[in-house]
């Protein structure tokens, strides 16, 4: 497997930013299945003080030290800064979700040099994977894109 993807999903302290207030987000559902796999999850939100019974914090800044790694899932037009925020505090660990990434994303993480697991799902690699994307994960190692 690909030596990034495997140090993320080694790391068990994630930083997460694309949580949302009303539940309703991709974000909210992968933390649950993220929580239920054994990672401690830390919630990145610039207002909420707390989303489905997890403390959040402000910025990347505040978890300086206390996380491996973090995970985004949010629009692309909101990454850059998150990326610059990660560079700063030495966080190597990245993994942007599909759907997070685009061409100024990418643009960005060359210029910082970060090394950054993108276009992927996470459910797809953290174990243990079950149900459609256990599936789905075999039909893309079929076709040899895992």
């Amino acid at each position: 497997m690909n030596p990034l993807i495997d140090n993320f999903i080694s790391a068990k302290n994630i930083a997460v930013v694309g949580m949302s207030r009303s539940g309703k987000k991709f974000g909210n559902m992968a933390v649950k299945e993220l929580k239920d796999k054994g990672y401690e999850i830390f919630p990145v939100h610039p207002e909420a003080k707390e989303i489905d019974g997890l403390t959040c914090y402000p910025d990347l800044k505040s978890l300086s030290g206390k996380v491996d790694g973090v995970w985004i899932s949010i629009p692309p037009k909101n990454v850059l800064p998150v990326l610059e925020e990660a560079a700063q505090i030495g966080l190597k660990n990245i993994w942007l979700q599909q759907g997070a990434w685009s061409k100024e994303v990418q643009e960005t993480i060359d210029k910082l040099q970060l090394p950054v697991v993108s276009k992927k799902c996470i459910l797809m690699y953290a174990p243990p994977v079950k149900s459609v994307h256990k599936f789905h994960r075999t039909i893309v190692g079929i076709f040899g894109r895992l």
